[in-house]
């Protein structure tokens, strides 16, 4: 499977976050938080939903204790109109690899192939920037037939 490759442009995000890492992961109560709360968000540009994981250190997928921060976010105009206990980020542009996906979200065998097929057979490293999951319409949590997008960041070998 072969990914698109786009260059992303900044995007104002609101929405929650919280701190995780693989093993110990929240990512349940994080949108189980989130959802009741997101038509709260008045200026989005789109129902679609982010997924989005932002590490202070860069990504060692060998080490399931690594800490992250993990949001629950939506895409919007401007931070004029930020409800009460959720939080803004402005997403940095740059080089992403996006692949499609049709799966349920715990199949992990497509990070599997991005990071140990894909990407050492690519003319790309991995970047060090928040990665991230648009969650469209089609996307239905854990069903068979659920949609998604993979944005992975990216930069050139030298």
């Amino acid at each position: 499977m072969e990914p698109r490759i786009e260059t992303l442009t900044e995007k104002k995000l609101v929405g929650n976050r919280i701190k995780m890492s693989l093993a110990d992961n929240k990512t349940f109560n994080l949108w189980q938080s989130f959802m009741p709360r997101r038509k709260e968000i008045k200026n989005n540009l789109t129902v679609d939903m982010i997924s989005m994981q932002v590490y202070s250190q860069p990504l060692d997928l060998s080490d399931l204790n690594q800490v992250f921060e993990k949001w629950a976010a939506i895409e919007v105009t401007d931070f004029n109109l930020i409800p009460d206990g959720m939080e803004s980020f402005i997403l940095e542009g740059g080089l992403y690899a996006v692949f499609p996906y049709k799966g349920p979200s715990s199949d992990n065998r497509i990070f599997h192939y991005i990071f140990g097929t894909w990407l050492p057979g690519s003319n790309y490293l991995l970047d060090n920037r928040p990665h991230f999951e648009i969650l469209g319409e089609k996307y239905k949590n854990n069903d068979p037939d659920s949609e998604e997008e993979i944005w992975i960041p990216i930069k050139l070998k030298k």
